[in-house]
């Protein structure tokens, strides 16, 4: 699996939200620092968290970013599932584009990277944020 750079970047925040102290937020300044990424794209990747529920964000002073759920509650998969999209069922992932080069049922290859995305995500689903912080 290839993740696109800003699923990293959520990831970094996510697991920034959920080691911070009960009821007090994050800043994209914090977490731009941390881990030395832009502060423009990171600022994109927390509002698109919380359009996908993940965060909730506090205006004005004292401000910043908190999980919306536990982080018991909240898996790898679903950081990655806010950024990345699902892979469509029967689409190779070794295509260089959309179109279906029909071979799919003949690929072995294909077979086996399919496999691989499947266990990888499963894997992602079992580990919460909380098993990820500790």
């Amino acid at each position: 699996m290839n993740l696109h750079k800003s699923t990293r970047y959520a990831l970094y925040a996510a697991m920034e939200m959920a080691q911070a102290e009960p009821g007090s937020a994050i800043t994209v300044g914090q977490v731009a620092e941390r881990y030395r990424v832009p502060g423009g794209a990171l600022a994109k990747v927390f509002q698109q968290l919380v359009r996908a529920g993940i965060a909730a964000g506090t205006r004005g002073v004292g401000g910043g970013y908190r999980l919306a759920r536990r982080p018991s509650e909240l898996t790898v998969l679903d950081v990655i599932n806010a950024f990345e999209p699902p892979r469509t069922a029967g689409k190779c992932l070794l295509a260089d584009s959309s179109e279906d080069c029909g071979r799919y049922v003949a690929c072995r290859l294909g077979r086996l990277f399919h496999e691989v995305d499947a266990l990888s995500r499963n894997t992602f689903a079992s580990i919460t944020l909380e098993t990820l912080i500790k």
